[in-house]
This record gives C-alpha cells, sequence and structure tokens, in this order.
C-alpha cells in the first residue's frame, strides 16, 4: 500500500455525499428531539413502540425522482428490500408495507409498482394500501413499514469490550454506475425467495436468543459511515481493521467501503458470543467476520495494513446528533 492511502481513503469517505446526507438528521433532531414523549428514541433504522410482550417496529425509505427513472423497476423492489432490512436490523420480523408514489405518466408507474409488489412477494410481506398520483411533474417513492420484535436490537445498546462483527452477502452483483451491491433481486423469481426470507430471519433469532443486543444495516453511509452512526447512538467508540472486513475479491476497497449491500449489517456481541453469532450466518453461505472492537473513546479509529488513522472523533464532531 502507497504511504498515506489510509488517509486519502478516509478523507474521500468522511467529505463524501453519504455521511453529509447523515449530517442533515442533526437539523432534524434539533426539532423533534432525541426521545418522544413516550421514550421512543429516534436516531434507530426503526420506531420501536412497547406493545405487550414485544415491540411494533415502523420505519420508512424514500426515493428520488433520479433513481426512479433510471432504475423503475428496481427502485419500486428496493421500497420494500431495503424496508424489511431495517426491520431485521432490530430484531423485527415484518407485517405490512405501504407505499406513497408519484410519477408523470402511468407507464411509469407501473414499473416502479411492479417492482413494489415483486420485492413484497419475494420477502412475503403484503402491500395494505397507501396513496397513488399518476399525474405529477416528477417521480417518487415513499415506502413504510410495519413489523414487530420480540426482543430488539437497537443502535443504542453496544457497548465498549464488545467486538465488531460484519456480515454481508457476498453472492451479488453491482448495479452500475450506482453503489448498490445487490445480491437480492436476482432471486425474485426463483425458489431463492425463500432463502432470502430465511436469512433474513437470522437477526430477529440472535436477538431472541441473546447472543447480541446492537446492530445496525449497511446504508447508503457505508460500511464506516453505518458504524459510526452506531458509535454515536451508543455514546461508544470502534477500532476498525479494513483488512478483516468480508469483501468480493474485486471489489477495490474505496468502492466497497461506499457500497449499500441488500443484506449487510454491524452486530455487536461479547468475545464468547462472537463466534456463535458468525456461525449462524455462515451456515447459511453469508460471510461474517470480526472487524473491530469497541471501546469508550467516542472514536471511530480505521486500521489497514501498516496505517491506522482516526476517522471520525464524535467527541468533538458529532454526526447526527443522537448520541445519549
Amino acid at each position: 500500500m502507497m504511504a498515506h492511502e489510509l488517509t486519502t481513503l478516509l478523507r474521500t469517505l468522511r467529505h463524501g455525499r453519504a455521511l453529509a446526507g447523515k449530517q442533515d438528521i442533526a437539523e432534524t433532531v434539533a426539532i423533534l428531539g432525541r426521545d418522544t414523549s413516550d421514550g421512543i428514541r429516534l436516531g434507530d433504522d426503526c420506531a420501536a413502540i412497547p406493545d405487550g410482550d414485544g415491540y411494533l417496529l415502523l420505519a420508512s425509505e424514500g426515493f428520488q425522482d433520479s433513481f426512479m427513472r433510471a432504475m423503475p423497476w428496481f427502485a419500486g423492489y428496493c421500497g420494500v428490500m431495503v424496508n424489511v432490512s431495517d426491520i431485521a436490523a432490530m430484531g423485527g420480523r415484518p407485517v405490512a408495507v405501504v407505499d406513497a408514489l408519484w410519477s408523470d405518466t402511468s407507464e411509469a408507474a407501473a414499473s416502479i409498482l411492479t417492482g413494489l409488489h415483486e420485492g413484497a412477494r419475494t420477502y412475503g410481506v403484503p402491500v395494505v394500501g397507501g396513496h397513488t398520483n399518476m399525474r405529477s411533474t416528477h417521480n417518487s417513492l415513499s415506502v413504510a413499514i410495519l413489523g414487530r420484535a420480540r426482543h430488539l436490537l437497537t443502535s443504542f445498546d453496544a457497548r465498549p469490550g464488545e467486538v465488531l462483527i460484519a456480515t454481508i452477502d457476498l453472492r451479488g452483483r453491482w448495479h452500475d454506475p450506482h453503489p448498490f451491491w445487490d445480491a437480492s433481486s436476482a432471486l425474485c423469481h426463483t425458489q431463492g425467495a425463500a432463502r432470502l426470507r430465511d436469512d433474513l430471519d437470522l437477526l430477529p433469532g440472535i436477538a431472541e436468543d441473546g447472543l447480541s443486543r446492537a446492530a445496525k444495516d449497511i446504508s447508503m453511509a457505508g460500511l464506516l459511515g453505518t458504524a459510526l452512526m452506531l458509535a454515536e447512538c451508543s455514546g461508544i467508540g470502534m477500532t476498525i481493521t479494513l483488512d478483516d472486513i468480508p469483501r468480493p475479491d474485486d471489489a477495490p476497497m474505496e468502492r466497497w467501503l461506499s457500497a449499500f449491500p441488500s443484506y449487510g449489517y454491524l452486530l455487536t456481541a461479547r468475545p464468547e458470543a462472537a463466534r456463535a453469532v458468525m456461525a449462524r450466518f455462515h451456515g447459511r453461505g453469508i460471510a461474517a467476520s470480526v472487524i473491530g472492537q469497541c471501546n469508550g473513546t467516542r472514536r471511530v479509529d480505521v486500521a489497514w495494513r501498516d496505517e491506522r488513522e482516526t476517522f471520525w472523533d464524535l467527541a468533538r464532531m458529532p454526526l447526527m446528533g443522537c448520541a445519549p
């Protein structure tokens, strides 16, 4: 590795659009606060609403006009895929989704809705209503999901002394030129749909068996950005070793760290539980590795071969404003 290559890599990621978008969350948090009147914490993958002996989970995702025009079917499919990932990241199982669609033609709407329908069928979660406008000046889609969890995985419960585990399904492909690593949509018309649903069910199983309390799905912020959000919400620091991150052989490190995988999660676990956690993913052909350690520094430090550098110091510069 060339001298200072890690410095260049981290600078690029630190100043990219993905993390800038996450910093915008701070303005919302400043207005809405970090907790609702019922103690529901803001900043996680889903809102976790106490309900009987478990929790209702509520989340939503939105998609912009440029993505909708470039890949309308896949945008609709992603409306379900990314939402069920959020539910799984919280230790839950999906119940139903609703969508709000604006399109400029009925043809555009048909392609988007077909992708949404096939995503719902693939992941076994029904579309139960929503809003549709086919006479808009633009194309946009918002999809909200309801789920249920018996035991939570959250962004607020990682602790110093735990290890950081990354699990990513490497059996996918890029959607050039976008940063999407898709290990899902090729299976939607095959018997692989059952595999996708069972793969997601690993997360609530891990929560229910007490093997982990904290997790987050790898989002558009990329792996390091997602780790940073997890660290901020939990009020901790992390050291991450890039060489240990599961990665396709032909994926450059910068592109991989910026990728949004269809199946990718960070979890923390006690060191003695880490092997059991990873074994569950390995048993289904999903890559999983310990990539770091949690500590009390409130910094995310990164090592790569013979270099080490601080990626972000949350004590000096918060990201989302969701620190405890």
